[in-house]
């Protein structure tokens, strides 16, 4: 199947219209940071399913996904309605879209995470012959690459922190996958260390990011999978953080809907860490100079205590959830986090660390289930945006568990897992020795 023969890329910021090579990440016209988004042949969900109908999983979506193949073995997010979580809370309509390992809701992502939904959908989307793709990730990401790889054998080096080793334990590795930890390090070390290995050509090429619109499609089945099970698009949707890629995608994915049925895409609360929320202090700086306050803050994004990047070591911040901890965050390019917040009247909601344990510890109570550290934020945030009266308690509220069930998954296989081969680094070591000793390793 040819690229682009069931979509065109169009870009959000002039509108070009173009066809996909399954690389291309911006626009080759304005040849900036403007997100690209995709417009399908298949007019409506229902058309994007019917072109597809015997496949199950993910890729049941195929039609509204911008892919070439099916990669076997991916799993949908459960959604069901939240009926112990609601009442503890006090909301009448509350749906949960969890993505994780709970067997008896048919969820089945090993790795934890709803991650998976792009990791499929970005190796659904790559040229088979287009090198060695590099993937940055806190964790979640790279976990997810390495259950999809197993899957379709592609060659990929994920560069983590070296903290987020223990979350890939379950997974097991590909024959063609790499794992570079980078010792001590957070996210935005692994970043730069991944841009380090890119900057000696090829065959490395970026995996894209929030750029890459098979990851943002393939993220925004979660809205899909809601509105298939609601029958409608929810009144609110509520997500943990960090760059604003997945909560992009459920909008993209909600528009689209919306654009064929008539209905509105929903009110979003974006849910950060207290101790690290560069999108809450982006969006407030925002919000008050638009409203003749303070003065816009279009800086790269800092933590709330901090003026500089000297002053500031991401890697040591204390936060509950360190996936959500993004220093630059997509906020103002065309199509980002800042205009889904002004398309929606969106809000960014805080929680601390015994907020989230205890939401961690109330959902698991309820709903039966263990979650990870950046759900249970969003969990938080919503109790605290029903106690303060932000959310009507009859709305139709759709919340993304975005990980969970790994201590479930990790005590039925008794032991059986193990940490991926992975070559430790420290920040300051040469990326380009790092990059010669992986082309070796994967005899390229």
């Amino acid at each position: 199947m040819e690229h682009g023969g069931h979509y065109t890329v169009v870009c959000t910021r002039c509108g070009l219209r173009f066809g996909d090579d399954g690389l291309i990440s911006a626009c080759p016209e304005c040849r900036d940071n403007s997100l690209l988004r995709t417009e399908y042949t298949a007019g409506s969900l229902a058309d994007a399913i019917a072109a597809t109908p015997a496949t199950p999983g993910p890729f049941r979506y195929r039609g509204w996904l911008p892919v070439v193949r099916e990669v076997p073995g991916a799993s949908l997010p459960a959604v069901h309605r939240s009926r112990g979580l609601g009442a503890a809370l006090g909301l009448s309509d509350l749906w949960t879209a969890f993505s994780g390992y709970w067997p008896e809701r048919d969820c089945r992502m090993d790795s934890g995470t709803f991650k998976e939904l792009e990791a499929f959908a970005v190796l659904g989307r790559v040229p088979q012959d287009a090198g060695v793709m590099v993937v940055a990730s806190a964790g979640n990401t790279a976990a997810a690459f390495v259950r999809a790889t197993e899957k379709f054998d592609f060659p990929c080096v994920l560069v983590i922190p070296e903290r987020a080793l223990p979350g890939l334990a379950l997974c097991g590795t590909g024959p063609r996958v790499r794992i570079v930890a980078v010792k001590g390090g957070g996210y935005n070390d692994a970043i730069t260390y991944g841009q380090g290995i890119l900057a000696t050509g090829a065959p490395f090429f970026p995996e894209g990011g929030v750029r890459n619109v098979a990851r943002r499609d393939g993220l925004g089945i979660v809205m899909l999978a809601a509105y298939e099970r609601l029958g409608r698009l929810p009144d609110y949707y509520v997500q943990a953080v960090g760059s604003g890629t997945g909560a992009i995608a459920a909008h993209e994915a909600a528009r689209r809907i919306a654009a064929t049925t008539g209905g509105t895409p929903p009110r979003t609360l974006l849910c950060q860490n207290t101790g690290f929320a560069p999108l809450h202090r982006l969006w407030r700086g925002r919000t008050a100079a638009l409203s003749g306050g303070l003065p816009d803050q279009a800086a790269a994004p800092l933590p709330e205590s901090t003026s500089s990047p000297a002053a500031v070591t991401l890697s040591c911040i204390d936060v509950h959830a360190p996936e959500l901890v993004n220093a630059t965050p997509p906020f103002g390019v065309h199509g980002g986090v800042a205009d889904l917040l002004a398309d929606t009247s969106g809000e960014i909601l805080l929680a601390d660390t015994p907020e989230a344990l205890a939401a961690a510890a109330l959902f698991e109570e309820t709903e039966g289930i263990d979650i990870e550290p950046a759900a249970a934020v969003a969990v938080a945030c919503l109790r605290r945006a029903v106690t303060e009266r932000r959310i009507p308690r009859d709305a139709r509220i759709l919340l993304n568990i975005t990980g969970g069930g790994r201590r479930r998954a990790r005590a039925e296989r008794d032991g059986g897992t193990h940490l991926p081969n992975a070559s430790l680094v420290g920040a300051e070591d040469d990326p380009a020795v790092t990059a010669a000793m992986l082309l070796d390793s994967l005899s390229l």
